[in-house]
């Protein structure tokens, strides 16, 4: 970690603890319901972690090429014809956005010995060893799309068998997402659906249907089994087909709903983990969520402090909160947590404060400046104010969207603001 993003992550870290103590001169019920916001915050920002992810399932289910996939990056050897992968290992990919932690394991049901072998007995003991030592936060059940009915009650079998072994050593049985792969390969197979719209509609259309009928097939007789059912959150058939030449350059990029299982894992992921694994996934629909939802929650915690209103008391804390909403929001596109990218919106918005200068002093420049800082007229304001600034924050981080455009969103929505508040707020 750099030593500014250091720096601004313990200034955000001393800010967030001076809400809290405001927070607890509140009334109970309001107060109560702020610390849940504040802990949305705290998570995301402050507790961030690696997310963990296991993949199961039987050799040539493409496990290495779903991590490969997912990363946008050739992280994991593939094996075209044995089984690659050994011993269960949990792998994490670093990168200057974040990590991922992976646990890719020895294929089940496997008819040779894996290239990379281990000690354990059988591929369920290897995968039980590592999940000792890591808790995931959601398991990848992978069937390759023309195997979703053939043995796969032992599958399902060794899926139980992980199920229960998470829960003996952790307590707690994570969520599954049944992944069908290699959905390229189903009929027609000259049908690209990563390129659809070049294809002729009656192709698309049949082979949209083979992969829904895998996704159908496969979801039942999971849905079958009493262990797996309750757990079982969503059937995502996906393409994740990429090919690199020997000096490293992408040959192929076949991929193809991998935003529709980033957007399944992102939903059973905890706060700590979701800002890491948005900005690694480089979704800007999910970025925009998780904005959009800090947005709201920090919004409702200005509003909260603004019911009660102490002069000096209200101020700094509403300030600090809204600094921190666009610095998270910076962050979560890509950006360096720092003052430099809060102070870069800020400015483009109208609120002129230099890129350069420190936490605590953009605090104290920003009290009489942004609406619901300063002299608080009213929750009201203090909310519409800050999910002006969550609007413009978004647009001119997330979707690139230029000074101009961020600026019209932020003077729209504050339009809902009662005008005498929004003339005693630039006092």
């Amino acid at each position: 970690m750099a030593d500014d993003e250091r720096d601004a992550r313990h200034q955000i870290a001393k800010a967030i603890e001076r809400i809290e103590e405001v927070i607890g001169a509140l009334p109970g019920d309001v107060a109560k319901d702020l610390r849940n916001r504040i802990a949305t915050v705290r998570g995301v920002l402050l507790e961030q972690r690696a997310p963990a992810f296991a993949l199961i399932g039987r050799r040539g289910a493409g496990k290495s090429s779903l991590v490969n996939a997912l990363f946008g990056a050739r992280v994991a050897d593939v094996g075209h014809v044995k089984s690659q992968t050994g011993r269960g290992k949990w792998f994490e990919y670093q990168s200057p956005a974040g990590a991922i932690a992976v646990l890719d394991t020895r294929g089940i049901q496997e008819g040779s010995a894996p290239t990379e072998a281990d000690d354990a007995p059988t591929p369920i003991a290897s995968i039980a060893l590592e999940l000792k030592r890591k808790a995931p936060d959601a398991i990848l059940f992978l069937v390759r799309a023309s195997e979703v009915d053939a043995a796969i009650d032992g599958d399902l079998d060794a899926l139980e068998q992980v199920l229960g072994e998470v829960e003996r050593a952790h307590r707690f049985r994570p969520p599954v997402i049944a992944v069908v792969t290699c959905c390229d390969l189903l009929e027609p197979k000259a049908t690209r659906l990563h390129l659809r719209t070049l294809e002729t509609e009656a192709d698309v259309d049949e082979k949209l249907r083979h992969v829904h009928m895998a996704e159908s097939v496969l979801d039942k007789k999971m849905r079958a089994r009493g262990a797996i059912a309750p757990q079982l959150m969503k059937t995502v058939g996906v393409s994740s087909y990429m090919s690199w030449r020997d000096d490293g350059t992408l040959r192929a990029d076949e991929r193809w709903q991998l935003d529709v299982l980033a957007k399944e894992l992102y939903q059973h992921l905890p706060n700590a983990g979701r800002g890491v694994f948005v900005r690694i996934a480089r979704a800007r629909g999910l970025q925009e969520e998780l904005a959009e939802s800090l947005t709201k929650a920090v919004a409702a915690l200005c509003a909260g402090i603004g019911i009660v209103h102490v002069p000096a008391m209200d101020i700094i804390p509403i300030t600090a909160a809204q600094v921190i909403l666009v610095s998270t929001i910076a962050w979560i596109s890509g950006r360096e947590l720092g003052m430099k990218s809060a102070g870069e919106l800020l400015s483009a918005i109208g609120v002129n404060v230099g890129v350069g200068i420190a936490f605590r002093e953009a605090t104290r420049q920003l009290v009489k400046l942004i609406p619901g800082a300063g002299n608080v007229a009213s929750a009201a304001m203090a909310f519409a104010g800050t999910m002006a600034i969550g609007a413009a924050a978004r647009a001119y981080f997330i979707r690139g969207e230029g000074v101009d455009a961020a600026r019209r969103i932020y003077e729209r929505a504050r339009k809902v603001i009662p005008s005498k508040d929004r003339n005693d707020s630039n006092e």
